[in-house]
């Protein structure tokens, strides 16, 4: 992050005002208070270090506040910190230990869901909406996720911060701008079916321009949200499938279209810049990630130009199911890794050692130890990585 990130943008990306949300300037001011926090740590760096990250300073906002871990598991985070006050809202206590824990129609949950855009754009996240919590109460929230690191590169923690009013007497449907997969794609499957009268009349031999015209006046319809929102969205999709197709085969006035509206082509990510080109790069980036990734998934499957529409509607789970089609397909293998089992073999034979010899001079050591068949503890080798070190300190702290 260049350092141009500035407390008055988290709001920025909410289409949503404190007034729609019932949510007012003490809660605003909270958030502000967290990434001014935030930022305080940076000292030049890329993230601030997890080491920075003092309870005492954070005491404001402590209660309504998460702690993310992820050097345990990438996929699974470790929740090693919820405030008191989500807990009470939450109804929950110690069993909620990872994301895979935490109850799906819980406040909780409006904060973790966003988690993977943090990941992707490598900045805090603001965001702000509406949802029905396990009480079955409307419950307006705001929140900020804040990337920590503890090499000054990996993202490995995240710390967030959310309040909330209740919400009653709200109307019904107002979309997030920031809200996560379940939020943005469960809302458009709900609404109507495929309208033909979103979609633009194309001729046969339409140039790659008119197409991207015809996209976005499509996205404008999306935008509006007259009524058919699902409509719109696929409708959208569908074209700016078209769009990919058609510019693979005049790749020179793709390159001029890229470059008059500012986008620059991604040769490992091809299908971000064409939804970039269609929505605009101000749309919602998370958004942006999920429709590039369902148009991924599409030309993963060969799907023939003007068959999308056809593709999305008889795919199991429509939008979010071609979203989690190729998020599945750029899974990597899972390697089988015998290092482990190798290291148990070696140390089942290896002399048991002293624990003053293990320790060298060093202040702290990490010391692996050995339980025998007779149930014996013993010390069997020191482990040298100041990486490791440093985690076990910090679960311990």
């Amino acid at each position: 992050m260049d350092g141009s990130f500035s407390s008055s943008s988290l709001s920025a990306d909410v289409e949503s005002t404190p007034a729609d949300l019932g949510i007012g300037n003490d809660e605003r001011r909270m958030h502000v208070r967290a990434y001014n926090y935030w930022a305080s740590l940076l000292g030049g760096r890329e993230f601030p270090s997890i080491e920075d990250l003092d309870g005492r300073d954070v005491q404001d906002f402590a209660d309504h506040s998460v702690l993310l871990d992820f050097t345990v598991s990438p996929d699974n985070p470790a929740t090693s910190y919820i405030g008191a006050a989500i807990r009470a809202e939450c109804e929950i206590e110690d069993e909620v230990r990872s994301i895979a824990d935490v109850p799906s129609r819980s406040l909780l949950s409006r904060l973790t869901d966003h988690y993977l855009q943090i990941i992707a754009n490598r900045a805090p996240i603001g965001f702000e909406a509406e949802f029905t919590n396990q009480r079955g109460h409307d419950i307006c929230y705001r929140g900020i996720l804040m990337p920590f690191s503890s090499d000054g590169q990996t993202i490995d923690f995240i710390y967030g911060v959310i309040n909330w009013k209740d919400g009653a007497g709200l109307a019904p449907s107002i979309v997030p701008a920031l809200a996560g997969e379940d939020d943005v794609l469960d809302l458009v499957e709900a609404i109507d079916p495929l309208d033909d009268e979103v979609a633009p009349t194309l001729d046969a031999d339409a140039g790659l321009a008119d197409r991207l015209s015809a996209a976005r006046e499509t996205v404008e319809v999306l935008k509006a949200a007259d009524g058919r929102t699902r409509a719109a969205l696929y409708r959208a999709l569908s074209l700016a499938y078209d769009f990919s197709v058609a510019a693979r085969r005049v790749p020179e006035d793709y390159a001029e279209l890229l470059e008059d509206a500012g986008v620059k082509a991604q040769a490992r990510a091809p299908m971000t810049p064409i939804v970039k080109l269609v929505f605009g790069v101000d749309y919602d980036k998370a958004r942006l990630t999920e429709f590039a990734a369902a148009l991924a998934f599409a030309e993963r499957s060969d799907v023939p130009f003007e068959g999308f529409l056809d593709f999305i509607e008889q795919h199991s789970g429509g939008l979010k199911g071609l979203v989690a089609a190729e998020r599945e397909a750029r899974r990597p293998d899972n390697r089988v890794d015998n290092r482990a089992d190798q290291a148990r073999t070696k140390l089942r034979t290896a002399h048991a050692q002293s624990l003053s010899a293990l320790a060298g001079n060093d202040e702290f050591t990490l010391v692996l130890v050995r339980r025998d068949a007779q149930g014996r503890v013993e010390p069997v080798s020191a482990v040298a990585d100041l990486g490791l070190l440093e985690k076990a300190l910090r679960k311990i702290a």
